[in-house]
């Protein structure tokens, strides 16, 4: 991966949600979030065990080998045994851990040498590339809290790198759903917080997802319907996609419904 470093755009942005938590109080931590049976303690428990691994593959890969082969074939569980490690503490433990966490991540993915790969769950990635990843983790579940508190979050062009990761990652929708990833390239227009205009992808391409960058985030996390969201679709393909994107591996789940949080 060429281009500008994520790293303190990943360390921006997990600053950005700190100060949303640091004002809680014990009960806040209790509450549901949009995530069918995960309160705000769940997502940032998930979080730091997220963090944590990220940390743990760059600062030791051979270990975390050794550890991922260690994991069950069960995506769940292993959600359900990582926030374990985390749901017992209390609020303020809690939030000094994420922040220990994080952290190392940082410091660890920053201290990779350009050009070597990291091992990550399913394949090897460039630090910068699982970096990206974090921030997709902390824009979802950060939206997730914002929208439990009735916070507007203030996106800012940071959002370019999760942007990028998500066409980096087009095909993960299909993966989760077992369907055949189509031989075609897509090409993307997204208009920026600050209205600058990014294109990814060839410009000649004939399946085209365009609209507002921060809606393009939003549903590629799943944390918005694409009825609720101002992106449009030239082509079958494309089509499709707003319906199943997801930028990350794993169970695609419910996601949110038309209408739940209102039109973008």
């Amino acid at each position: 991966m060429t281009g500008p470093d994520p790293i303190p755009a990943l360390t921006a942005d997990g600053e950005e949600l700190d100060r949303l938590l640091a004002g809680l109080d014990d009960a806040q931590w209790k509450l549901d979030t949009p995530a069918p049976g995960w309160t705000i303690a769940h997502q940032v428990a998930h979080l730091a065990a997220t963090f944590r691994l990220a940390g743990f593959a760059a600062a030791d890969p051979d270990g975390f080998r050794a550890r991922v082969a260690t994991m069950s074939g069960d995506f769940d569980r292993n959600v359900d045994m990582a926030l374990s490690a985390y749901l017992s503490d209390p609020p303020h433990v809690l939030l000094n851990r994420w922040r220990e966490e994080r952290a190392t991540a940082e410091k660890a993915l920053a201290a990779v040498p350009d050009g070597q790969a990291v091992p990550w769950l399913v394949r090897t990635l460039p630090a910068p590339v699982l970096a990206c990843a974090g921030m997709m983790e902390l824009f979802g579940h950060g939206q997730d809290i914002a929208d439990t508190l009735g916070v507007r979050q203030v996106r800012t062009d940071r959002i370019r790198f999760l942007c990028g990761f998500a066409v980096r990652t087009w095909d993960f929708g299909y993966q989760a759903r077992g369907e055949s990833t189509p031989e075609v390239e897509f090409g993307y227009t997204l208009t920026a917080p600050s209205g600058a205009v990014w294109r990814f992808g060839p410009e000649d391409a004939e399946q085209r997802i365009s609209g507002p960058a921060e809606d393009f985030c939003l549903l590629v996390t799943r944390r918005r319907h694409r009825d609720d969201l101002a992106l449009t679709a030239t082509g079958a393909d494309a089509q499709h996609w707003l319906d199943i994107a997801q930028a990350y591996r794993g169970p695609a789940g419910a996601g949110r419904r038309p209408g739940q949080f209102g039109r973008s």
